[in-house]
């Protein structure tokens, strides 16, 4: 392999490297998900779980949140996260919707 074949292909190295942080820094950016978000409004979420229409959703406990959601994919710590169900945005952690699953042990 020649000298410059090689600049070449570390270059390309770094460039995709550098691709793969700047995708993870839009990642950790996403927008906050809107309650009346449309995907929202069908899957019933709310930023407080103490909200839920108990009437609506009489099998919702005030323990479910997502944060506690097999879906959810944020830290413990924090207060928003990404979830599976709304790509591209971050639900509150405190949050629920009628998609909430418990998370397994």
């Amino acid at each position: 392999m020649n000298t410059t074949n090689r600049r070449t292909f570390i270059l390309q190295v770094v460039a995709a490297g550098s691709t793969v942080v700047a995708s993870r820094a839009v990642a950790q950016a996403a927008a906050k998900l809107a309650e009346n978000d449309p995907q929202a409004v069908a899957l019933a979420y709310t930023h407080d779980t103490t909200k839920v229409d108990a009437k609506k959703f009489p099998k919702h406990e005030a323990a479910q949140k997502c944060s506690n959601c097999q879906l959810y994919q944020g830290k413990a710590n924090e207060a928003w996260g990404p979830c599976q169900l709304f790509a591209g945005k971050q639900v509150a952690a405190n949050g629920w919707c009628s998609g909430w699953v418990k998370k397994a042990a």
